[in-house]
């Protein structure tokens, strides 16, 4: 092996140069697929903690003297929360981010009303926003209902609760 005219290096440096554009072009789509990861786990865990503080019926005072007309949920019950989805709804206009979409599937134990369904779903949401900016630190760049919520790449919303 003669290594007089140096395409052995020039080798090296094409193999190098090629070897560091493909790992950041990798990089970039493997941080948006982790900020992606790391929502639907924040998300996960904000729905488990929303069905667990409504399903045990404690609530703030407030919340519970709201709750005059609907003796149901004043009650320990069940919840059982069936899948969690997200989709895609290309870029907000307002925030110049990919808008994700976040849809939870739930059953509840007793026939409740719409108006019942709708609390416990409103709560269930909340939870999931909430551990999603927390997850992120983005809770001083969203309102006290955390809707919408962002991260680096993305801005979360949710969609109503379905009940199966």
């Amino acid at each position: 092996m003669n290594d007089e005219k140096g395409q052995l290096s020039g080798e090296y440096l094409l193999l190098i140069g090629s070897l560091i554009t493909v790992l950041m072009i990798s990089a970039f789509l493997i941080g948006n697929e982790n900020e992606l990861n790391i929502a639907m786990a924040a998300a996960k865990s904000g729905v488990s903690e929303g069905v667990a503080s409504s399903s045990s019926a404690i609530y703030p005072k407030e919340t519970f003297n709201e709750y005059d007309n609907m003796d149901g949920l004043k009650h320990p019950y069940s919840v059982s929360v069936l899948n969690i989805s997200y989709n895609s709804s290309g870029i907000d206009k307002n925030y110049g981010k990919q808008k994700i979409q976040f849809k939870v599937y739930a059953k509840a134990s007793q026939d409740y009303n719409k108006k019942e369904l709708d609390s416990i779903g409103d709560r269930i949401n909340y939870n999931l926003r909430k551990s999603i900016a927390i997850s992120f630190n983005t809770t001083n760049s969203t309102n006290k209902l955390y809707n919408p919520v962002f991260s680096n790449n993305y801005v979360f919303t949710t969609a109503n609760v379905v009940w199966v």
